[in-house]
C-alpha cells in the first residue's frame, strides 16, 4: 500500500515539475514574444515609481497582456531595481523584455517634449518640440531667440507642465564668455557666474539640466568633460609634435576649430600650423587676430583692417612668433584630435576655395594662384550682389 502511495506521488512530482516546466516555457515565450500595441505610446515613469505600478499603467494601455509575468520577468533578469523616471517612447508591438529595457537602460527621455537651447556664436536659439510616438518624429512647437523674441505662451505652458526634457547644445568655436553670457540669460538656470571661465576650458557638445539647475553647475560640468577629452586626446598623441604641453594642444585645437568647419579638412589645417611650427614660420591666421581685438567678447562684425593685421596683440599671429598665450574659443573634441594628430602633409598654405572649405599648396606660387582665384570669386559674389 505505502509502495503505491509513493508510486503515484511520484507520479504526481513528476506531472507537477512537466507543468510547472510548460507554465515556466510559456511565460518566458509570453514575455519575449511581441506585444498587443497596436501603436507606440509615450509611457510616462513618475519619479519614485515601481515595476507594479508601472505593469498595472501597461496592461491598463493595452501595452502587455500580463503584469504578473511582466514583473517577474524584470525580477529574473534583475532589472526591477534599475527603472528610471522620465518618458519613453514604447513602439508598436513591442515585447516586455523590450519594454523593460526601455525604461530601465536610462539615458536621455525618448518622448514627450524637450526644450533645446542652441548656444551659437552669435545668439542662442530656442526650439521647442514634441515626440509623435506614432511616427517616431518630433513635431516643431515653437522656436524663438533669447534676448531678441518674446518665448511663445507655448514655452511658458511647456515649462510649466514639469515633464520635459531640457537641453542644451553648445556650438564649437564659441568663446568661453559668450557661452558663460548665453547660459546667464537662458530663464531655466539660475544665473551666478560674473566671471567667464578660463578661454577653451568648456567643451562644447550636448548637455542635459533640470530647470533651477545653476549657470555654474553647468560650466563645471563643461570644464570637466573638456579636462577628460583633453586628457585622453594628449596620451594618444602622435610623435613628433611640436606641442610641449596639452595646453598649447588646446590653443592650436581652437585655432583649427576656427579655421575650418569642414570635418574632413580638420587634420589637414592642422598639418598646416604643424608644419609651419617646424619650420619657424608664423602662423599668421585670421581668427587670432580678431581675438586679440575682441578678446573674445562678441563678434567683430567686420572685415580686418590692414592696420589690424600689423597690430601688435599676443594673440597676432602675423607678428608673433608661435602659438598665442591662450586658446581664441573652445574647441570641441574632433578639433583636439586633429592638432594632436594631424595629417601628414607638406602644405603651408590654405585659401577658401568658394565651396566652404580650402584650397591647400606646398609652396608661394602655388597659393598665391589659389588666393587669385579666392578673390575672383568674391568679386563675383559681390556682382551677384
Amino acid at each position: 500500500m505505502w509502495r503505491h502511495i509513493a508510486s503515484n506521488a511520484l507520479t504526481f512530482l513528476i506531472v507537477g515539475l512537466f507543468l510547472l516546466a510548460g507554465v515556466i516555457a510559456w511565460g518566458s515565450r509570453e514575455y519575449r514574444t511581441a506585444g498587443p500595441l497596436d501603436a507606440a505610446i509615450c509611457l510616462e515613469v513618475p519619479r519614485g515609481g515601481s515595476m507594479k505600478a508601472l505593469s498595472s499603467d501597461l496592461v491598463d494601455q493595452g501595452a502587455i497582456s500580463s503584469a504578473f509575468i511582466f514583473e517577474v520577468g524584470a525580477d529574473y533578469t534583475e532589472k526591477s531595481g534599475d527603472l528610471k523616471f522620465g518618458r519613453f517612447r514604447v513602439p508598436a508591438a513591442a515585447s516586455m523584455e523590450e519594454i523593460v529595457d526601455i525604461v530601465t537602460r536610462g539615458g536621455r527621455n525618448t518622448c514627450g517634449a524637450e526644450v533645446i537651447y542652441r548656444v551659437g556664436i552669435n545668439q542662442t536659439l530656442v526650439d521647442v518640440r514634441e515626440l509623435d510616438p506614432a511616427t517616431n518624429e518630433f513635431i516643431e512647437v515653437a522656436d524663438f531667440v533669447v534676448g531678441e523674441t518674446e518665448p511663445p505662451a507655448s514655452y511658458e505652458a511647456i515649462k510649466a507642465d514639469g515633464s520635459a526634457t531640457f537641453r542644451l547644445v553648445i556650438a564649437e568655436g564659441a568663446t568661453s564668455w559668450q557661452i558663460a553670457n548665453a547660459l546667464g540669460q537662458i530663464d531655466s538656470l539660475v544665473a551666478d557666474v560674473t566671471e567667464a571661465p578660463a578661454e577653451g576650458s568648456l567643451a562644447p557638445r550636448d548637455y542635459e539640466f533640470t530647470p533651477g539647475d545653476t549657470v555654474s553647475s553647468i560650466l563645471n560640468r563643461m570644464q570637466d568633460t573638456q579636462a577628460a577629452i583633453l586628457a585622453e586626446a594628449w596620451e594618444n598623441r602622435v610623435d613628433g609634435l611640436p606641442l610641449e604641453t596639452p595646453e598649447e594642444a588646446l590653443i592650436l585645437a581652437s585655432i583649427i576649430e576656427k579655421e575650418t568647419s569642414v570635418p574632413d579638412e580638420r587634420r589637414q589645417v592642422s598639418s598646416v600650423f604643424v608644419n609651419r611650427l617646424n619650420l619657424g614660420m608664423r602662423l599668421q591666421t585670421d581668427p587670432t587676430v580678431i581675438y586679440g581685438i575682441t578678446r573674445g567678447e562678441g563678434v567683430l562684425g567686420r572685415g580686418l583692417r590692414q592696420s589690424e593685421l600689423r597690430g601688435e596683440t599676443p594673440w597676432n599671429t602675423y607678428v608673433i612668433t608661435g602659438l598665442p598665450p591662450t586658446p581664441i574659443a573652445n574647441p570641441g573634441q574632433a578639433a583636439i584630435e586633429a592638432a594632436l594628430d594631424p595629417d601628414t602633409t607638406e602644405y603651408i598654405f590654405f585659401v577658401a576655395d568658394g565651396t566652404g572649405g580650402h584650397a591647400f599648396a606646398t609652396n608661394l606660387d602655388d597659393h598665391n594662384r589659389n588666393v587669385a582665384r579666392w578673390r575672383e570669386i568674391e568679386a563675383q559674389r559681390a556682382n551677384d550682389g
